[in-house]
């Protein structure tokens, strides 16, 4: 049964880590002991039984109330596993935020009803889209504290509807919750008998898995190179196909082929791997290998650019100039670059064009770039290949911005 990985964003204190508690909880999927040290933390906290608990794990969250950093989390309904990515909603870590996003295949959008869309909910909506992330279930939080009102309901629903149609979201289901009591999260409620729709959990099972194909071509990064008794070893996580023992493959930049002598995994005697997996391989050829080489199959669509388009979100303080040169990161390779053109400055939350062909970006704008490499690189463009279609800016060893290339 394969695993569905979702990604839960929205805007601070919107309640992103009481539901995915409340999911833990009501499908069963935490121990006694755990929900145990809830109920003592939220009564030594002088509330009631807070669910978000069962993430805030660092005694610095529990304080602020904010969550700060990346989680996953792993339930299962009768259909399949789910992988939970939980982001942060705060403005300082929407680098967290697009982190999480990026490894998602589905993604919750959480709305306080009563407060309705705020700055971060556009944003993170507009992150969405440029990562491609096009199954969205919305659930409008908080029900209980507007009385279940189906009016409010509806007005924050269509509001939001208009904004996701913008950026070519389109909504699979739209959910009014109380993540708090449990209304429409697992169990449906009473105390909306106007909603006809499904649960939260049976719009995550409406959900179509991505279909994996055993042929799909090979896609593996190679993290580092070891040297084992008289093996050197390329060792990586296979973001796309599969690998076996004899297979011949394609290494780039260098654009050399080799044969599969032997597929390595730890405590593991194995002859193949696929999508997924961390594993080592050794070739009968004697060719380069070290970080940041890509392994592929011979058919793969791959190029090797030193210039391409794409959709950058800036995401540091100071203002990010196009003279300046910076570190690009994508999937393991790793090379200066410097922005040729910025030919247009966008705001992330109203999707205003600032600017055209400008010359700076501030923070939280998205730029449509195009990015010059001092050497070619193993790209493709992010709607065919994620893996080789996303990647960081580094300045000052910080990441500071994150992109998809939209075209090669």
């Amino acid at each position: 049964m394969k695993a569905l990985k979702f990604v839960i964003v929205g805007h601070v204190d919107h309640g992103k880590s009481t539901l995915i508690g409340r999911l833990l909880y009501d499908t069963g999927s935490i121990s006694p002991d755990k929900i145990e040290e809830v109920k003592k933390t939220s009564k030594d906290l002088g509330r009631e039984t807070e669910f978000a608990y069962l993430l805030d794990h660092l005694e610095e969250e529990r304080k602020q109330g904010i969550t700060i950093d990346t989680a996953q989390i792993f339930f299962k309904s009768d259909k399949r596993q789910y992988v939970i990515i939980d982001a942060p909603g705060h403005v300082e870590f929407v680098k967290n935020m697009i982190t999480g996003a990026s490894q998602a295949e589905a993604a919750v959008l959480i709305i306080d009803v009563k407060e309705g869309i705020k700055e971060q909910t556009k944003r993170h909506s507009y992150i969405l889209s440029m990562l491609g992330l096009k199954d969205v279930i919305v659930v409008f939080n908080k029900m209980d504290l507007i009385n279940f009102d189906e009016k409010r309901f509806d007005i924050v629903k269509d509001d939001i509807r208009e904004f996701l149609s913008s950026i070519n979201i389109d909504i699979k289901s739209s959910i009014p919750i109380s993540a708090k009591n449990g209304d429409n999260v697992f169990n449906r409620s009473e105390n909306t008998p106007w909603y006809k729709g499904p649960t939260i959990l049976e719009g995550l099972d409406s959900l179509k898995d991505r279909v994996f194909k055993e042929r799909e071509p090979l896609i593996l990064p190679v993290q580092d190179v070891y040297k084992i008794d008289s093996k050197r070893i390329a060792a990586g996580r296979i973001e796309e196909g599969s690998i076996k023992k004899d297979q011949e493959i394609r290494i780039l930049p260098d654009n050399k082929t080799a044969r599969v002598k032997s597929v390595e995994k730890f405590l593991e005697n194995v002859t193949s791997a696929s999508k997924g997996e961390s594993i080592g391989i050794t070739t009968y050829d004697p060719v380069f290998l070290d970080r940041g080489s890509v392994i592929c199959g011979g058919s793969k669509e791959l190029y090797l650019k030193d210039s391409f388009r794409a959709n950058l979100f800036w995401m540091r303080k100071e203002n990010f100039d196009k003279k300046d040169k910076i570190i690009l990161r994508c999937a393991t390779q790793e090379i200066l670059c410097k922005v040729e053109k910025i030919e247009k400055r966008i705001n992330s939350s109203t999707l205003e064009i600032i600017e055209k062909d400008a010359d700076i970006l501030s923070n939280l704008e998205v730029g449509e770039i195009v990015i010059k490499t001092k050497r070619p690189i193993a790209v493709n463009i992010f709607s065919k290949t994620p893996s080789l279609g996303r990647f960081v800016l580094v300045k000052d060893h910080n990441i500071c911005a994150g992109g998809i290339i939209t075209g090669i």
